[in-house]
Order: structure tokens, then C-alpha cells, then sequence
């Protein structure tokens, strides 16, 4: 099945934002699904031309049912409040905030099951159509994510990627990125490479490295530089990780937060 099939089979359009980044990748990827009612996921940034093309779109499909969101993060949630204006107040449905709709996991919205996917952020949600998943920043077209380091983020961010392998899906519709028409090999190059960072990391440690410098450049070291703050970020949730399961040794410095992170 190639991408035009998923497209007119899931009767799905991609608006894409003008938003590159290292972080964002091509763009925000904002999909709307079906029509009579369409539903929109993740508007993107608060960029005028984007919203004016997925309301356009929205409208031609005969309108919106609501907007759902991944996360609150700002590049998938900064144009609610313009495509809301656009589209005459239609509703917002997300795991928190200040929004109509308040979901969790196990919950279905329209035509999507909720799937809780945490770990990049705390607030993260799924939504699976059919044999479509909408991963937002859980499962990326390329490359992988930064873990924002919440209380048992890490182990969470893996139970959420166990959930979706369980799922028979044949498409991922990610938040940045190409498609993917391999979610299990997807999802299992996700889980392995999370866990091939841990065996990295207590290697690294076995070996006496404690400070935040030296395991990310031992653990991370195929890590760009314009990506390392991220990778610090990571190595944080990695580090609560081996606490809390009583595996940290004694002497270990965490490093800091940035303050993009918002914490």
C-alpha cells in the first residue's frame, strides 16, 4: 500500500507547517480525518498561513468535530485557539488544560481510540483509527525523541510504545516527519533503541563516569551537538529510571533542565 492508498483508503489529508527545525523536523504535521463531521489533530504553531489552509480544508470537508491534541507543547498546540476562531469555536479535547474535552487512555473521541502515550510529555496521547495511529512526538517519521523527565517518565514512555505495538496497525501518522508503513518494525526499533541507551548508560556508569558531561559524551556521543541539551534532557529521565528501580549508584550528577523544557 503506498501513501496515496492511505490517504484516499483513511480519508486523511496532511497539512504540514512551515515550521523546520532540528526539533520539529520537517514541520508540525497537523492531520485532519474523515469529513461530516472531520476531526483535526494537533493544529501546529501559530502561523496564520497554516491555520487559514487546515481550516479550508476542514470546511471542505463539511466541518470540524473537534480538535484533539497529542500534547500541550507549543508546536502542536500554539494555533488552537486562531483554528478555533477560524472554525467558530469548535471544541478542544486533550489530556489537560483548558479544554472542553478532558481524555485519558481507554477513551474513544470520534473515530479514535485514546491510546496514553507519556514520556515525552506527561500529557502525551494517541489516538488510533482503524489501522492508523496519530503518535504526535511519541513515535517520530525519523530520528527519535527527547524524554521530558516527570516522575517514571521513562518507564511510562515504554509501556505507552508496548501499547501501540500490541495494536494490528499498518500505518503511524507521526506529529514531524514521513509516514510510516512499518509500525511494528517502527516501534520495535523504538524500544530497542531506548533500551540499548540504558545498557549503554549502566555500562558507563560500571565504569565510574558520574558526571552529566562525560556520560553524554560516553552514551550520546552520536549525538549532534545542536541536539545535546536534548540529549541531556534525556539522560535525566534515564538517570530517574535507574533510581527508582534502586540501580543508580551513589555520587551521580544529574544535569540540569533548560529552560525551553518549561520546568
Amino acid at each position: 500500500m503506498n501513501i496515496n492508498d492511505l490517504h484516499e483508503n483513511h480519508d486523511l489529508a496532511l497539512i504540514r507547517a512551515d515550521n523546520p527545525s532540528p526539533f520539529t523536523l520537517e514541520g508540525t504535521n497537523t492531520w485532519i480525518v474523515g469529513r461530516n463531521p472531520a476531526w483535526v489533530i494537533d493544529p501546529g504553531p501559530l502561523l496564520d498561513a497554516h491555520l487559514d489552509l487546515v481550516a479550508q480544508e476542514v470546511t471542505r470537508r463539511g466541518g470540524a468535530g473537534a480538535i484533539v491534541l497529542t500534547h500541550d507543547h507549543a508546536d502542536h498546540a500554539e494555533g488552537t485557539s486562531g483554528l478555533r476562531q477560524r472554525l467558530a469555536g469548535l471544541p478542544i479535547a486533550a489530556a489537560r488544560g483548558d479544554v472542553d474535552i478532558r481524555l485519558s487512555g481507554g477513551d474513544r473521541i470520534g473515530p479514535f481510540e485514546v491510546i496514553a502515550t507519556p514520556g515525552h510529555a506527561a500529557d502525551h496521547l494517541s489516538y488510533v483509527s482503524g489501522k492508523v495511529a496519530f503518535t504526535g512526538d511519541t513515535v517520530l517519521g525519523h530520528g527519535s525523541v527527547f524524554i521530558t523527565p516527570d516522575p517514571g517518565a521513562l518507564t511510562d514512555y515504554l509501556d505507552g510504545l508496548g501499547r501501540l505495538r500490541e495494536l494490528d496497525l499498518a500505518w503511524i501518522c507521526p506529529g514531524h516527519g514521513p509516514v510510516v508503513d512499518d509500525p511494528a518494525a517502527k516501534l520495535d526499533q523504538y524500544i530497542a533503541h531506548r533500551l540499548d541507551r540504558e545498557l549503554k548508560l549502566v555500562s558507563a556508569l560500571a565504569r565510574g563516569l558520574r558526571l552529566p558531561e562525560d556520560l553524554l559524551d560516553d552514551v550520546w556521543a552520536d549525538a549532534p551537538v545542536y541536539l545535546r541539551a536534548a540529549a541531556a534532557v534525556t539522560l535525566r529521565a534515564h538517570l530517574d529510571k535507574l533510581d527508582d528501580e534502586g540501580r543508580l549508584p551513589s555520587g551521580v550528577v544529574r544535569p540540569e533542565l533548560p529552560s525551553w523544557l518549561g520546568h
